[in-house]
């Protein structure tokens, strides 16, 4: 398996896929015999990165050919971002104070999900799949769980004592690795922010859900997480992810300017950045007398 890169493969990768043939991001694929085709890019991004890198899979999501599957890997955005899925509630899931205090940018992805805080320890997977590209697997969330499951069981033999718990990654009972997914009748996407590194304090942005798996049992966010380094190197994570998919499908290089060239539809973003009204509203409060340039749109 030959996968093509931009720069260091390393630092972000994304791929796409057929039945036949899987893609890394930036030729086209053509349908073959065998196993499914990929492909795969690599190229570094900012907090508009982190934005941008959900817009660019939102707009691969919605206006690519649908014939064209696609796995988009992200390694790392250079400054601390929270992230939420589409229907989360800041008031309810951040400290939204600390976070108005401390200037974090927070971003609403376009898909569901929980929420994490991400910085250039996180390493970010997502598929975009077709129905009849993954054979055996239903257009719903627990088979593709279960595919996903399997996929990585291959990255982890052997290391750790790795499962799919609920909607989780783990090794044993804490998690590294946290999913989410958007799901139509005849395609799917399905994303995974895996916990490589994190910063200890960054935690503490982020208050303890309502709803939380039964495995969790009312820990703290530091004692229910982990961390992948202590378990394997990056390179090799992304390396036996490539190779894990290279095994489901055909593997060839692409780069980002695909999705440019093959995407003419127009269609408004549902990625948002949050603005300094919104958070303050959240908090419930007069607006606070303190600099959050960052955080307009």
């Amino acid at each position: 398996m030959k996968v093509g890169q931009v720069g260091n493969v390393r630092v972000n990768t994304v791929i796409k896929f057929r039945p036949h043939l899987l893609t890394v991001l930036s030729h086209q694929i053509q349908r073959s015999r065998g196993k499914r085709g990929f492909r795969a890019y690599g190229q570094r991004q900012s907090l508009i990165r982190v934005q941008n890198d959900y817009r660019t899979t939102e707009k691969t999501w919605i206006t690519i050919d649908e014939s064209e599957n696609w796995c988009i890997v992200n390694d790392g955005t250079n400054s601390p971002t929270i992230v939420m899925g589409m229907s989360g509630k800041p008031a309810e899931l951040l400290e939204v104070e600390y976070v108005i205090r401390d200037r974090i940018p927070v971003i609403k992805r376009f898909t569901g999900g929980g929420t994490v805080i991400v910085d250039q320890g996180t390493i970010f997977v997502t598929f975009i799949c077709n129905r009849i590209d993954v054979p055996g697997v239903q257009p719903y969330p627990q088979p593709i769980m279960s595919w996903s499951g399997l996929l990585y069981d291959e990255v982890f033999q052997e290391i750790g004592d790795f499962h799919l718990r609920e909607n989780d990654y783990v090794f044993g009972n804490r998690k590294f690795g946290g999913n989410a997914q958007s799901i139509t009748k005849n395609r799917w996407i399905h994303h995974t922010s895996f916990l490589w590194d994190y910063e200890t304090k960054n935690m503490a942005y982020l208050k303890q859900p309502r709803r939380i798996p039964t495995y969790r049992s009312e820990r703290n966010h530091l004692e229910f997480i982990c961390r992948m380094k202590e378990y394997m190197p990056r390179s090799a994570f992304i390396e036996k992810t490539l190779s894990s998919v290279g095994s489901r499908f055909l593997v060839e290089p692409t780069n980002l300017e695909a999705i440019g060239a093959h995407s003419g539809t127009a269609f408004t973003h549902s990625t948002s950045l949050l603005t300094k009204q919104e958070l303050e509203a959240a908090l419930g409060s007069q607006p606070l007398n303190l600099p959050l340039d960052v955080l307009e749109s």
